[in-house]
């Protein structure tokens, strides 16, 4: 049974081409040419109905016999194929032709990219025009994941110059990298070998980079599931307690947390847990009137502290420049 109903459906999708070409077509001719009897045939011409590119009414296949011949009334509309719309083609086009400029792309990722480009303005004819007055440049974040993907191809090492925006510095360091991935930005994942532990690197951060000949040889790491985000906060982490105001409520938006409760001013106090709290001192400053850290005591004191030395700093370049002036 499994047989016969693949045989019907490989004959079926042929049947649809063959019929779509012979409009009118007989049913004795065509039962011979398929190798199948009329009454086969017609128990085929009996599902074809129900068949099209959707279930309504004018996306199914109106198909029927009068005996004698076989008639398909509306070839035309099922059948039609797809087409883009100028902004779609456009898009595509654009972003086609520019990935196919990445440094470090592979030539035959790229020639692939190239065949299918040429398909694709074909297809999109007059409205191709279009896309050839845009571009996009890759900045040096394009060069960075390059040579990332280089590393990661040829399994070598990286050493890289790096701003941590917690400590405000940059620093070197050799990594193995693991695999590239992009949520809102693009990241890599990699050994370093400098904390030695996994760490994940945002590559508009990564001040200089360079392939080592040493090979990469990271541990054996379960990759993380980031279908949830990025940041995927523990419940061991330590918990921190913010308080915002209507100004500040995006901060729900952006961060992962346990809880954000209602105050009366409009604002949230949000609940979260991060694995480096002392990372949120600059969200304080960021903040500004909008927001403060509550708990823990320790950090919410730092960041004051933070704040106030910014602000001090800030008061002596205006003095200096008023002294200059």
């Amino acid at each position: 049974m499994a047989a016969n109903a693949i045989d019907q459906t490989r004959r079926m999708l042929s049947l649809v081409t063959y019929l779509r070409e012979r409009p009118g077509a007989r049913i004795g001719d065509v039962a011979r040419a398929f190798g199948v009897t009329e009454d086969e045939l017609i128990s085929d011409l009996d599902v074809l109905p129900l068949c099209g590119t959707s279930f309504r009414g004018g996306d199914l296949l109106d198909i029927d016999t009068d005996g004698e011949r076989i008639w398909w009334h509306n070839p035309d509309d099922v059948a039609e194929p797809l087409r883009l719309a100028a902004d779609e083609a456009t898009a595509l086009l654009v972003a086609a032709r520019a990935v196919a400029t990445l440094p470090g792309l592979r030539e035959s990722d790229r020639q692939a990219l190239l065949r299918a480009t040429a398909k694709l303005e074909a297809a999109a004819g007059d409205t191709a025009g279009a896309s050839d007055r845009l571009s996009v440049t890759f900045e040096s974040e394009g060069g960075v994941f390059a040579e990332v993907d280089r590393a990661i191809s040829e399994r070598r090492r990286l050493w890289m110059r790096y701003y941590s925006p917690t400590r405000d510095e940059l620093t070197e360091r050799e990594v193995d990298p693991i695999r590239l991935f992009a949520v809102g930005h693009t990241y890599m994942e990699a050994w370093c070998r400098l904390s030695e532990a996994r760490r994940t690197f945002r590559l508009d951060r990564v001040a200089e980079i360079r392939i080592l000949d040493a090979p990469a040889a990271p541990p054996e790491l379960e990759l993380r599931d980031l279908s949830e985000g990025l940041v995927q906060p523990s419940a061991d982490d330590p918990e921190v307690v913010v308080e915002v105001g209507p100004g500040g409520r995006w901060v729900a938006e952006y961060y992962p947390h346990d809880s954000a409760e209602e105050l009366t001013d409009g604002g949230l106090r949000i609940t979260l847990r991060t694995p480096d709290p002392s990372s949120l001192r600059r969200l304080a400053l960021r903040l500004g009137r909008d927001g403060r850290i509550v708990s823990p005591q320790g950090l919410a004191d730092s960041a004051r502290q933070v704040a106030r030395e910014a602000l001090a700093a800030y008061d002596g370049r205006e003095h200096g420049r008023e002294q200059g002036a």
